[in-house]
């Protein structure tokens, strides 16, 4: 006869290999998402630039650095490059570095994405933490932030502040 400790134990080892095929697929579908964000940005913003304009692009070729104009909302999160201060992200990106940053001078502390919800003033409901997941992953991602362990996230140094 099993014991009850080799039984939960099974158990829990079931339920971990079902966590981990879900989160991958949660990563897959999130990676397939951005880049339908991306396409549709980069559509409307081609579609929005008048025509008949002489030259590359901005930061596409010639002398020119890219420019960086300032985020609106549920605009894009640029990779991390050194020339960017947090003020190129979003408003609700920019609260997150806040957050991780502890202001500007302070040292950057490392919060789980419960945290962090609570931290911006969210109510640490599922949805509100998936929300805040979301955005840090994508942050990390680009390079914004460095994911310590598993859920936990931390501002790299350097790359906080400068708002």
């Amino acid at each position: 006869m099993p014991s009850v400790m080799g039984l939960l134990e099974e158990r829990e080892r079931a339920a971990r290999q079902r966590v981990d095929v879900l989160q991958a697929e949660l990563r897959e579908a999130e990676a397939v998402w951005e880049r339908f964000v991306i396409a549709r940005e980069a559509v409307a913003e081609v579609l929005a630039e008048p025509r008949g304009e002489e030259g590359p692009p901005d930061g596409v070729a010639g002398d020119r650095p890219a420019r960086v104009v300032g985020a609106v909302p549920g605009s894009v999160v640029p990779m991390w490059r050194e020339s960017l201060t947090v003020a190129v992200l979003s408003p609700d990106y920019q609260q997150l570095m806040n957050a991780l940053t502890g202001g500007s001078g302070a040292a950057p502390v490392a919060m789980d994405c419960r945290e962090l919800a609570v931290a911006v003033g969210l109510e640490p409901v599922p949805a509100k933490v998936e929300g805040v997941r979301s955005k840090v992953k994508r942050l990390a991602a680009r390079g914004w932030l460095m994911e310590e362990s598993p859920g936990v996230f931390s501002a790299v140094v350097g790359r906080g502040g400068g708002s």
